[in-house]
């Protein structure tokens, strides 16, 4: 019953949202259909274009070069590569704009050396579409090299050793044989990037590049129309559910799995002369590009400016972030462990459904489910009012739109899939024996979750809880509709300054959202170094 109802409380939200299609809106939406709905969609599809490249070219490439080759800073690249992924995107676009704009150290340098002034050279302009799509490539293309090196190492060695029987190069059998093996993992990975790419607020909004993100906001903000940014949070939704059946429908009927059930240490193919400079290169450059650099300019803003910055204010601002991060993250891995040891005491298809249902806030951009948290919400303050004034004379106030609860129950839709992923994957590994040994011992269910379960599950669960952590933490669309007067947070700092063309003083709020995101990237790299399975010091070894 609880996961039943946890789920129905998460679909809330989106079902709102949905809802709100057929609420009448006058003439905005034919107005906003007319003006700007057409270049929503434009730049929502080119940048998903330029960003599924980017990311599918940069992370399969990296993760076969890792997986598969021998050159020099290998077993560094190998999680150096996921370095990106504790950088919001916002936080890197604000970042290179402070570097490469007019007045940034690199113009200003090459006008030093060469003494042009303002018209008598070409540069590309970073705030563009294009420069948003460079920056959503730069931070993105780890969830493709993630899951798509992880794929590679479940590969059987038995494949790749016949396609070399049958003539085929490395290279033509990765085209061949590994490709298509990895395709599904590598089309999530895709896919994921994709919906961060819809969800994102910040680089969009700073590079005046309209989406549909932007789009909610502006209706919301400036035209003060809750429909009309519920019917645009609506369209948006039509986006993600055709990433996801795209994907579904492009297997078609195919499986894709091994024939083998031998598993030996892969080969590796050991790159000499231009090869090993190339692939030492490819993978230097998105490390350089996209934690190296901007995070070593954030530091050097940092240290000027912390005098100046970092003070009871900010020191403010880190506990704001830290209390809504820490709320979310313990109310999702508690809702986690229920839904997940609800399947594994009653496993149904009812229960199975609701545990999905609840996992779908993942799919939905942040912007989408502030608005379909905040239109019941707002409801339910003004029938508490309306009923406490009647029966008191006064009403407590906003109760639940103006307060952390709604920002708090936000983050839990948006972000418990990922607590969820990761508990059902820990629970599945123990053995159903464990529950029944409980049984005998006359424990019941609950007693056997506290007693038997957790503590086996410990590592996973803290793992859980950092992920949803430092989801918070950069969670940036959902924060700006749904937080309370005066409450800011970390990421609304950065973006408050970053807007105010005070980059330098933004870095230190930015940097300290960094450094929190490198503590799951170590997580990740260390799972799936040891995701190869059947591998034991190199030896061979057979179905276990």
């Amino acid at each position: 019953m609880f996961a039943i109802v946890v789920a129905t409380l998460i679909a809330i939200p989106v079902v709102v949202v949905l809802l709100h299609v057929f609420v009448p809106t006058g003439d905005v939406w034919r107005h906003l259909a007319s003006t700007v709905l057409p270049s929503y969609i434009a730049n929502s599809l080119w940048l998903m274009l330029g960003v599924g490249t980017g990311t599918l070219v940069i992370g399969v490439g990296t993760a076969w070069l890792v997986t598969m080759c021998r050159f020099p800073g290998r077993g560094i690249f190998e999680w150096a590569l996921l370095l990106p992924m504790a950088v919001p995107a916002y936080v890197i676009a604000y970042t290179y704009t402070g570097l490469l704009d007019y007045a940034g150290p690199v113009q200003e340098g090459l006008r030093a050396l060469t003494g042009w002034g303002r018209g008598d050279y070409w540069f590309p302009e970073i705030r563009s579409l294009g420069g948003a799509v460079v920056m959503l490539v730069l931070v993105l293309y780890p969830y493709v090299y993630l899951l798509s090196r992880a794929a590679f190492l479940e590969q059987s060695v038995c494949v790749l050793e016949v396609s070399r029987t049958l003539g085929r190069s490395p290279l033509r059998g990765f085209i061949s044989v590994a490709l298509p093996l990895a395709r599904p993992a590598i089309a999530t990975g895709v896919a994921l990037a994709l919906m961060e790419t819809l969800n994102d607020f910040g680089t969009v909004q700073y590079f005046a590049v309209d989406t549909f993100t932007t789009g909610i906001f502006r209706t919301w903000y400036g035209l003060g129309e809750t429909a009309a940014a519920a019917q645009l949070a609506a369209v948006l939704m039509l986006f993600i559910f055709a990433l996801v059946l795209a994907e579904r429908f492009s297997r078609g009927g195919g499986r894709v799995h091994h024939t083998s059930p031998r598993y030996r240490e892969l080969p590796g193919y050991r790159l000499k002369g231009a090869r090993k400079a190339l692939a030492t290169l490819a993978c230097l450059a998105p490390v350089l590009f996209g934690f190296l650099m901007p995070a070593s300019a954030l530091g050097y803003w940092s240290w000027l400016t912390a005098p100046d910055v970092i003070d009871a204010g900010f020191a403010a601002l880190a506990l704001n972030s830290f209390v809504l991060a820490t709320a979310a993250a313990a109310l999702a891995l508690a809702i986690a462990i229920a839904i997940a040891y609800a399947q594994r005491l009653r496993p149904s298809r009812l229960i199975a459904a609701a545990a999905r249902l609840s996992a779908m806030g993942y799919a939905v951009p942040g912007a989408v489910v502030a608005v379909g948290v905040l239109i019941p919400f707002a409801w339910a303050d003004t029938a508490i009012n309306d009923l406490s004034r009647h029966l008191f004379g006064a009403g407590p106030g906003l109760l639940l739109s103006g307060t952390i609860v709604a920002v708090t129950f936000a983050y839990v839709v948006r972000f418990l899939a990922v607590s969820l992923n990761t508990v059902e994957a820990s629970l599945a590994k123990i053995t159903p024996h464990m529950d029944d040994a409980a049984r005998t011992l006359g424990l019941r269910p609950r007693q056997s979750l506290v007693l038997v379960h957790l503590p086996i599950m410990g590592g996973s669960l803290l793992t859980a809880a950092l992920l949803v952590f430092v989801d918070v933490m950069k969670e940036l669309p959902a924060t700006l509709i749904l937080r309370p007067f005066n409450f800011d947070t970390l990421a609304i700092r950065t973006y408050q300054l970053a807007s105010d063309e005070r980059l330098a003083e933004s870095s230190s709020a930015a940097l300290a959202i960094v450094l929190v995101g490198i503590i799951p990237v170590i997580l990740l790299s260390l799972a799936i170094a040891r995701s190869r399975p059947g591998t034991g010091s190199g030896k061979e070894t057979g179905r276990s």
